[in-house]
């Protein structure tokens, strides 16, 4: 892949485009994620990184790596521009991942209240990437309310269901101009190609690979998928014929016509 082929957020440039959400943490996970799969952006939740009782998972993601504090347990707009608040006075940097649940069975994201969470926090000079249920209306609030980034949802969080929401996440490609990282049940490294050769910026995974046999073998797997699903993006995709065949070489030259 081109050199020049960057992620860029908010002006900050990125070689990788695979992202670990580190929520099933676990020190072979994050080393998988860091030296296996060249992830350079790791989320984190605040009660990890201010923990006395386990370990801190700050202490584990090397200084090169983007931290990207997320608002985990906030079940309001207010709760997420507070934790927020506390991450970066602990250090943690502006980068910010929206993620505001209500819905204690589905764990789906309140778009409502991420939309306001995201323009309190756009306001006081945080990079926003809100993580939402993929609706182009809430997309677009979200773009209007200073987002930084667009993070739709495959599918219900660590169910490694896959690209449930493919097509509606397409919708929001084509017509959303801030990057679109999916976010949340992609469960293969095929699925990950799969969103990405049709346009998606980036993805985050974790229970993908935390719960697979060998992490350090899915992390790479998942990084060569990410690569690949990228280059077939940027080369373009061949044409789709439906319910009709052509041969791929004439046959009038050498075979008569019976």
């Amino acid at each position: 892949m081109e050199n020049n082929d960057k992620l860029i957020i908010a002006g900050h440039e990125f070689n990788s485009r695979f992202i670990l959400g580190s929520g099933k943490f676990s020190l072979d996970l994050v080393k998988a994620a860091v030296e296996s799969a060249g992830a350079e952006i790791v989320t984190l939740a605040l009660r990890r990184a201010n923990t006395k009782t386990e370990y801190n998972i700050l202490d584990f993601i090397p200084k090169t790596v983007t931290l990207l504090p997320n608002t985990s347990g906030a079940r309001t707009a207010e709760e997420a521009v507070r934790i927020a608040k506390l991450s970066r006075e602990l250090g943690c940097g502006d980068f910010v991942k929206i993620e505001v649940i209500k819905d204690t069975k589905y764990l789906l994201p309140d778009n409502y209240e991420t939309i306001k969470a995201t323009e309190i926090l756009a306001k006081e000079g945080f990079v926003v990437m809100p993580y939402m249920y993929p609706d182009l209306n809430a997309a677009r609030d979200l773009a209007n309310a200073g987002a930084a980034t667009i993070m739709p949802l495959a599918a219900p969080i660590g169910s490694n269901l896959g690209l449930i929401t493919k097509h509606f996440i397409k919708i929001i490609i084509d017509e959303i101009k801030l990057p679109v990282i999916v976010d949340a049940g992609i469960g293969s490294p095929s699925q990950a190609c799969e969103i990405m050769q049709e346009g998606a910026d980036a993805v985050m995974i974790n229970t993908a690979i935390a719960t697979a046999k060998n992490i350090n073998e899915m992390a790479e797997a998942f990084k060569l998928a990410i690569i690949a699903g990228r280059k077939a993006y940027l080369a373009g995709l061949g044409r789709v014929l439906n319910f009709k065949a052509e041969a791929s070489s004439p046959l009038i030259d050498f075979l008569e016509d019976k």
